[in-house]
């Protein structure tokens, strides 16, 4: 079995060094469960040291020169070879626990894809509260947070990855699309929950508020973060979804 941890990265120098760290610290559970990884990092036209950081953390360093997430998760995934495809966010910080759990995920043999709760590095009411609500979003629907996903790359190929058709609630359309598969294929998704992902509190806030607003209440008053109303029709119907997701 083989592992590749895709980190999409655009000017991360400051929270980079850590993350990657953290992964390469995190991916000794999947050494001792005798699996193979390899770290690939797609720098998505920074201009900092991105780059340089990457690639001295044993990292291979691919590059997307337009600059959206899902492009650079994309350009991450098609050079990888493993068996299972990894996200983890530049700011973003896993666990041995963590792998540990994603580990028996995947040996269980039912497991198409997933992710995993998450908490976020600062605390107050408004961070509790939308991280709680995403929390509960993501077991209720198997949704996962971009922070940490992982799916079968076969699967992930053959759904076409993430669509470049959205700049907010990408990972919301990957697992809308991966859920049907799973279920035409017997198969699950799987929202890892004992472990929470550390990330940062950038992803909590109005991109993430703009998306749960989206979705818990869709309007034409309000769009998240300035997003072209092209692309916040997609996540708008969405909310009509949920409770059939």
């Amino acid at each position: 079995m083989k592992i590749s941890i895709i980190v999409p990265a655009f000017n991360e120098a400051l929270l980079l060094p850590s993350s990657l760290r953290a992964i390469n610290d995190a991916s000794t559970s999947f050494t001792a469960a005798g699996w193979e990884t390899e770290l690939i990092v797609c720098d998505n036209n920074s201009t900092d040291q991105t780059e340089q950081i990457a690639a001295a953390a044993g990292a291979r360093v691919v590059f997307e020169p337009v600059n959206q997430i899902s492009r650079a998760r994309n350009a991450g995934a098609a050079h990888a070879t493993g068996d299972w495809l990894l996200f983890v966010d530049a700011d973003s910080y896993p666990t041995k626990a963590l792998f540990s759990d994603l580990v028996a995920a995947i040996a269980d043999g039912h497991c198409m894809a997933g992710g995993s709760t998450v908490r976020v590095d600062v605390k107050g009411i408004l961070y509790d509260a939308v991280v709680g609500w995403w929390n509960f979003l993501s077991r209720r629907l198997k949704w996962a947070a971009g922070s940490f996903i992982f799916c079968e790359t076969a699967a992930f190929r053959e759904i076409g990855g993430f669509t470049d058709k959205l700049y907010a609630a990408e990972e919301i359309n990957l697992f809308r699309r991966l859920k049907r598969l799973a279920r035409r294929r017997g198969r699950s998704i799987v929202i890892l929950d004992r472990h929470p992902m550390l990330t940062s509190h950038r992803a909590a806030n109005s991109r993430t508020l703009g998306i749960i607003a989206r979705i818990s209440r869709p309007t034409r008053r309000s769009r998240p973060c300035g997003v072209p109303w092209s692309h916040v029709t997609p996540v708008r119907d969405m909310a009509v979804s949920v409770r059939r997701a």
